[in-house]
């Protein structure tokens, strides 16, 4: 009896020591994380990862784009899950000749590399059937969004702290979630990010706008959306119409974009 108790203690004892300490760098990762169950192995993330709630409790490593070795190494990991965005890749390196196992997920801006994304972290944490059956998931929910061709006209407004509101042309993120769920982006003749002018917002004549939970509170709220340059001489100004989705959903391409493209394309349709 003694004999097995003896056994019994050692083994669990074993699995404590051989759990993993993990710390998780970008919303999109952190999510996956704890969706196929592993939140209580994560001991830090960073500053873009809030979903799910709980996860706002852990050590906050800060942004990932500006990684401290040093403050990762404090919490004692012995996994990392990073996005490939994650910087420097210095930070990651030293990580690495630390000794802690660095796992690089994609960070391509496609719903394509959301199957990718859970099948690398999910063979990260040993979670392989749940990492497929989470797939599945992701999979039926994109199933249900009509993505059929609309006349609509959208336009995503990107406003972070200290820099102007910008304008999102082609090859962005939200340029491919209003595609993907039949609009059209307003914004046409550039690429990437451009900063908003009267001119330009009144050419392209957005019928909606589209804007980030936290863009719409760094800008002040949703009337001063609507006193953006030529913003009033719009369809979507005059008629005030907006839809305002977390920014991470929309631009991460994760578990919730699915969502977030239901949301927009349900708007879309309204204002035809």
């Amino acid at each position: 009896m003694k004999k097995w108790l003896l056994t019994l203690m050692l083994a669990i004892s074993a699995n404590a020591f051989s759990a993993e300490r993990i710390v998780s760098i970008g919303g999109d990762v952190s999510e996956i994380v704890f969706a196929l169950g592993e939140g209580q192995h994560v001991v830090a993330r960073d500053s873009t990862s809030l979903n799910p709630q709980e996860i706002r409790s852990l050590p906050d490593i800060g942004y990932m784009r500006m990684l401290n070795t040093e403050g990762i190494l404090s919490m004692q990991p012995s996994l990392v899950i990073a996005s490939e965005s994650a910087q420097p890749s210095l930070a990651l390196k030293q990580l690495e000749d630390s000794g802690v196992k660095v796992i690089k997920v994609t960070s391509k801006t496609s719903l394509e590399a959301v199957p990718e994304k859970i099948r690398a972290i999910a063979n990260a944490v040993g979670q392989e059937k749940s990492g497929e059956k989470l797939v599945t998931q992701f999979q039926q929910q994109l199933a249900t969004i009509t993505t059929s061709d609309i006349p609509t006209k959208v336009m995503f407004v990107m406003n972070h702290g200290g820099l102007m509101p910008m304008a999102a042309g082609q090859q962005t993120a939200a340029d491919q979630i209003i595609h993907a769920i039949g609009a059209k982006n307003a914004m046409q003749g550039f690429k990437g990010y451009r900063p908003l002018s009267q001119e330009g917002v009144i050419a392209s004549q957005p019928d909606l706008l589209l804007v980030s939970t936290e863009g719409l509170k760094t800008l002040g709220g949703v009337e001063k959306l609507w006193q953006l340059p030529g913003m009033g001489f719009t369809p979507a100004g005059k008629k005030k119409q907006v839809a305002v989705v977390d920014e991470m959903s929309l631009l991460g391409f994760g578990l919730q974009t699915p969502a977030v493209m239901k949301q927009v394309r349900e708007m879309a349709e309204k204002v035809q």
